[in-house]
């Protein structure tokens, strides 16, 4: 049975409310999820860059060469990458990592009852458990994005260094010939939204879990899942305040 929307309302503003607390009076708590959503998904983040990075080489060097562009292929990779394939796929990576497993977690604390224990003895779940996983998510996205972007461009440059004949030195500085700051600054850190939306979802999703053995599975699930459709309603959402941003920004340069 799904929660009553004023039980999820609640949950959210007193998420939402928590946050400055687990920041200012949680560090310590925030730092080790943030250890646990950096260091745990930075593998399989650079794993997936390095793989963009030359396939992407691959596939598009082929095209670009039958139209004489093959020069323009790193300023390509670099403003795809930056302004959505990576932000986008770093956010999903995590929704698939910390969705599953924060929900989960929270599951099985529901059903060993630690949850009830934790609010009788005084400590409530949303501020000291909740909070700081949803801020921790926030604070590690863009850092993995970036990982993200440099692993991609990383993997095709190797790629271009082994099989193509774009010369390093204009390689480099073919890179930064579309993509601005303006573009990639506001880009990079609309994952911070996209991270707290996973942190939440997953979180939500283990709070309100029955108290049974397959709600821990069901849960797990339904944590991946919905945080990624919140990503994808998020970044479709986004679009016009990520362009206001950039055009902001870009009277600056």
């Amino acid at each position: 049975m799904n929660p009553a929307p004023t039980r999820i309302a609640r949950f959210l503003g007193s998420t939402l409310a928590a946050l400055p607390d687990a920041c200012l009076r949680r560090p310590g708590t925030t730092l080790r999820q943030f250890e646990r959503v950096a260091f745990g998904t930075l593998p399989i983040v650079a794993a997936a860059g390095v793989s963009v990075g030359v396939v992407t080489w691959l596939q598009a060097r082929a095209a670009l060469a039958r139209f004489g562009l093959v020069e323009t292929l790193p300023s390509l990779l670099s403003a795809s990458l930056f302004i959505e394939t990576g932000p986008m796929l770093a956010s999903l990576l995590i929704a698939g990592r910390m969705g599953s497993g924060l929900a989960a977690e929270l599951a099985c604390m529901r059903l060993t009852e630690e949850l009830d224990a934790r609010e009788v003895l005084g400590a409530p779940v949303v501020p000291n458990l909740v909070a700081p996983r949803v801020l921790a998510c926030a604070l590690a996205a863009p850092l993995l994005t970036e990982l993200l972007d440099a692993a991609a461009l990383l993997g095709a440059f190797l790629a271009e260094l082994a099989a193509g004949g774009i010369a390093p030195a204009l390689f480099a500085r073919r890179v930064l010939d579309v993509a601005r700051l303006s573009d990639i600054i506001p880009a990079t850190l609309k994952t911070s939204l996209f991270g707290g939306l996973v942190g939440l979802v997953g979180c939500g999703t283990g709070y309100f879990a029955k108290p049974d053995a397959e709600s821990i599975g069901r849960a797990a699930t339904q944590g991946v899942v919905r945080a990624m459709l919140a990503v994808f309603l998020a970044d479709a959402a986004l679009v016009p305040f990520v362009q206001a941003a950039s055009n902001l920004l870009l009277r600056f340069d």
